[in-house]
């Protein structure tokens, strides 16, 4: 049996006539660059992650930098960033000339470890930038409360956690503000690449919208230093059909992360993704760890199980960061050593998910 880490294909023939009819919509409008399909998905999105505005954005990167500049992080200032996420996290601050700080995760839910942050905090620091990785919100309450203490900006990269709850509110709310990733493979992705930013504050708002238009708000009359970074109409549109069954598709990733839970709970040498109380996970990726890792990945993928690492490298050992970061962080590299993504998607059937489960099943019994 062949099981596609995530086949894209059949979930968008779940929704192909009223993705034609959003491609002939925007067609016919004869309009491809901010215009209504954007205003309405913004308007969509917000109402779905509870905040007041949404501002769409080329990608998940510009959608933090962006926001990063609206609160005049630059040069001189440090952002708290976890030592265990996809390396844009850090891109982003170092993209306004700050320095990323990072900080251990915890080791249940590789998100960052509140009881860390403080210690990491300096009289440069500006921002923290928890991330919400695999589909699980980070500890937020914690983390607030350290923010509020000491006068620092919580920027939520929520990239992989769409729909994804803390508490009884959805991430993207949690904090000041929040970026997002369209990216094709996320629970809620674009055809091509896109972001937005979420947030409850006026000003922020406006000045993304001016950051991402050349600096823009009336034609060619420019207020501030700006950019490109403009989420496109068509990508807008397609949103918009997917958005409305996100809902769905992220009970249906539920499922089978309960699935996978129930078959491989009792195997030895497996450390299973671990939730913690209060958060409700959307499940962007079922990430479960064992120190037989490659000899697994190499073993499932002669069965045709596709996998997947994240990540194999963290930030702090790429070769743009490793000449700046000389301290070790054992967690975030034990990780990395250790971890493996296993098949999810909505359109993951129970037949597939068994048959990974029981493939790891017997490479374990047989080692």
């Amino acid at each position: 049996m062949q099981v596609p880490f995530l086949d894209l294909n059949k979930q968008n023939q779940q929704i192909r006539k009223e993705l034609d009819a959003a491609y002939k919509r925007v067609m016919d409008s004869g309009w491809f660059v901010t215009g209504s399909e954007l205003e309405a998905f913004e308007q969509e999105f917000a109402t779905f992650s509870n905040v007041k505005f949404c501002i769409g954005v080329g990608n998940g990167l510009d959608a933090l930098q962006l926001l990063l500049r609206a609160y005049e992080v630059g040069p001189n200032d440090e952002v708290i960033v976890p030592s265990n996420t996809f390396i844009a996290t850090w891109l982003a601050v170092s993209q306004t000339g700050a320095k990323p700080v990072p900080v251990e995760p915890e080791t249940t839910t590789h998100n960052i470890d509140p009881s860390l942050i403080e210690s990491a905090i300096t009289s440069r620091t500006r921002a923290i930038m928890p991330v919400h990785l695999y589909g699980q919100p980070a500890d937020m309450d914690p983390i607030n409360k350290i923010a509020e203490k000491y006068g620092l900006i919580i920027i939520e990269d929520a990239a992989q956690a769409q729909g994804a709850m803390y508490k009884g509110q959805p991430a993207g709310s949690l904090g000041h503000a929040a970026g997002t990733s369209f990216y094709p493979g996320k629970n809620l992705g674009a055809y091509g690449d896109g972001g937005a930013v979420l947030t409850n504050d006026v000003v922020v708002a406006e000045k993304v919208r001016k950051l991402r238009n050349y600096g823009s708000k009336i034609k060619y009359q420019h207020d501030i230093t700006g950019f490109n970074c403009r989420l496109d109409e068509i990508q807008a549109a397609f949103l918009r059909v997917k958005l409305a069954v996100l809902g769905q598709w992220n009970n249906r990733r539920r499922e089978v992360a309960n699935l996978y839970s129930e078959l491989l709970g009792d195997i030895e040498g497996i450390t299973l993704p671990w939730l913690k109380e209060g958060c409700d996970s959307v499940w962007h990726l079922y990430v479960i760890r064992t120190k037989q890792r490659d000899a697994l990945k190499e073993h499932l993928a002669s069965l045709g199980i596709d996998t997947v690492i994240h990540y194999p490298i963290p930030p702090h050992l790429q070769g743009c960061y490793c000449e700046q970061y000389s301290e070790n962080l054992p967690i975030a590299e034990q990780l990395a050593k250790e971890v493996l993504s296993l098949p999810m998607s909505p359109v993951l059937s129970d037949k597939e998910a068994g048959y990974v489960a029981s493939s790891i099943r017997k490479f374990i019994e047989h080692r």
